[in-house]
Order: C-alpha cells, then structure tokens, then sequence
C-alpha cells in the first residue's frame, strides 16, 4: 500500500513500485504511460516543456501573457 507522505514517492502504485502519477516520467497520468523526449509529467499529462507557454522549462512556469515559451526560457531572443 503506497502512501503520499514524507519519504514515499506518491500515493499510486504501479506494479510493486510507489509513484505519482502526476509528476512521474515513466508513469504519467497511467502506470506505464512514459513521456518523450523533451516532455515532463506535469499534472497527469506529457507536455513539451521547451515550447509549453504554461510549463515552460518547467512545470508551472508560465509565460507572461502574450509571451511565448522557446528552448525552454519565455521570450527567448524577442
């Protein structure tokens, strides 16, 4: 029985392993389901964190709005 407190790494179990299936990269959103390359697990869903204006370079960093998301950094060369 997996749990989501300190020292476990999520409260999903996939076969025998503890994950989050919200931030895993070799289980997100569905045991099994692994992102490519480029894509990271954010929310439960593969995003494409060099070009996502919402999870640019990482989850959750969004660009101002209007901006745009290039290699990974918002705005780049504009």
């Amino acid at each position: 029985m997996c749990r989501g407190g300190w020292g476990s790494p999520g409260p999903d179990c996939c076969g025998r392993l503890c994950v989050n299936l919200r931030m895993d990269f070799f289980n997100c959103g569905r045991c099994g389901k692994r992102c490519r390359f480029g894509e990271m697990c954010c929310g439960g869903g593969c995003v494409n964190v060099f070009y996502d204006p919402n999870n640019c370079g990482f989850c959750g960093n969004r660009c101002k709005p209007g901006g745009f998301c290039r290699y990974g950094m918002c705005d780049y060369a504009s």
